[in-house]
């Protein structure tokens, strides 16, 4: 009866394959210059063009802004060695809505405090790198402006705009700061570089966390929207913004009730329709979606929902994690406080097995639907051996998400392909700062060429 009414949510491998294949044809629409106006998926060269090779050396800042939290890092690089100081300062919701401006400040009175902390204040226009986690057309490695807001920001007076620039004006109104924003990177960007300090064959980045993206590295002969220099090396980091794909109904077929529901009710309806069906801010909410709809069919908990549970984003995307983890005995220790926390405390072990089956369904079909992406990556690349970096919250911390990506992208690749997917270490943070650390290095080495 359950998986009847469920069947939905489960995919067939047949409809993993076409998920990679139109996922495939988007992106040519991307970097194609005729088409790319109308792309879903917008494949946005990135400017960064070389991964680090163990030369870099220095005091690099860097900033990650991708979320509720931002952090200010510093970080030296001894060729192979990092060390790494960090701060968390919190986004309050004032000004995830408020006026850029504010937002700007904020943190540029966030470097300020980092800096007198570590003594920073002697160092002359220290070089920074910043992860800034949203959709942005780049127009050089540290010009970039902001498409839309995701992941609940909308402040004023940002989109369109070179948020580089905007970073800089507020670096100007604080005359104690000595700072240079060098490079502009996404997350999946840092997330690449990170891992490709440590592995050569490193060309993909993966973030599975609030939200979704992807970036991997692109033949230029490819990239008809390439519109700087064509010399060595031919090639440039694509930031795919994968999380958009869908939003113009290619992905309607196997849109589901909860789906549409979370769509429908979000701050971008219409919009980001990949992301809403794989990432952490949503997964909890289409687990609460099916668990509500079993409910009314009497299927769960004989009918009967407690308030909480009827709260929207209330069943957190970590409650999806820790029930499938409750493996253990049958007395679903993990479950039950989950579900006291919400206030259900009448239960059969049952309804236990029953909420477990609807958070696997859940997380698999993301898993899945992850994995169908980046199949679709190391297709389009076709190098023998490729590392998968990735990084994010979801892949972290679920039990199986690793283990089912591994089998369901080696279903979805190419015969004679071989991956790895390795952890990325603080991407965000340390990526930032190599990418800087690369820019640095490259222009010194242009440098030290026009000189002779």
């Amino acid at each position: 009866m359950i998986k009847e009414a469920l069947k939905d949510y489960v995919l067939s491998e047949a409809d993993y394959e076409k998920v990679r294949d139109v996922l495939n044809k988007e992106m040519d629409k991307g970097l194609n210059r005729s088409t790319n106006k109308d792309a879903i998926v917008k494949m946005l060269p990135t400017y960064v063009r070389s991964l680090p090779d163990g030369s870099e050396r220095g005091d690099f800042l860097a900033l990650d802004l991708g979320g509720t939290n931002f952090r200010v890092l510093l970080i030296t690089l001894k060729g192979a060695q990092v060390e790494m100081k960090n701060k968390i300062y919190p986004i309050s919701e004032v000004l995830m809505q408020g006026h850029g401006e504010k937002l700007f400040d904020y943190i540029v009175e966030c470097i300020g405090d980092f800096m007198k902390e570590q003594k920073l204040s002697g160092h002359s226009k220290l070089p920074l790198g910043f992860t800034f986690s949203f959709p942005c057309a780049q127009e050089g490695l540290n010009v970039g402006r902001l498409l839309q807001w995701t992941k609940g920001f909308a402040c004023e007076g940002v989109e369109g705009e070179d948020v580089v620039r905007l970073l800089h004006e507020a670096i100007g109104r604080r005359p104690d700061i000595d700072v240079e924003c060098v490079a502009l990177l996404n997350d999946t960007v840092g997330c690449l570089m990170s891992c490709a300090f440590l592995d050569h064959n490193c060309e993909i980045g993966v973030i599975l966390g609030t939200g979704s993206n992807a970036c991997f590295m692109e033949r230029l002969e490819r990239v008809q929207t390439w519109d700087g220099d064509r010399g060595e090396p031919k090639q440039v980091v694509i930031n795919t913004e994968w999380g958009a794909f869908g939003s113009d109904g290619s992905l309607d077929w196997i849109l589901c009730p909860a789906d549409k529901e979370i769509d429908r009710e979000s701050l971008n309806p219409g919009k980001q329709i990949f992301e809403k069906m794989i990432s952490g801010m949503y997964m909890g909410e289409i687990a609460r979606l099916i668990i509500t709809n079993l409910a009314n069919q009497k299927l769960i908990f004989n009918g009967k929902l407690s308030d909480k549970i009827k709260e929207t984003h209330r069943f957190y995307t970590k409650f999806v994690s820790e029930i499938e983890d409750d493996t253990e005995s049958e007395n679903f220790p993990k479950t039950t406080e989950i579900l006291n926390e919400l206030d259900i405390h009448t239960f059969t072990p049952e309804d236990c097995r029953t909420l477990r089956y609807v958070c696997q369904l859940v997380s698999r079909r993301a898993a899945f639907l992850a994995s169908a992406g980046i199949a679709c990556l190391l297709n389009r690349i076709s190098k023998p051996n490729v590392t998968v970096a990735v990084d994010g919250s979801l892949y972290r911390f679920h039990p199986h998400f690793h283990t089912l990506m591994m089998d369901k992208i080696k279903a979805l690749i190419n015969p004679g392909l071989k991956f790895s997917l390795m952890l990325s270490e603080d991407g965000s943070g340390k990526g930032a700062a190599l990418v800087a650390a690369v820019a640095a290095r490259l222009r010194r080495e242009a440098e030290a060429k026009a000189k002779n």
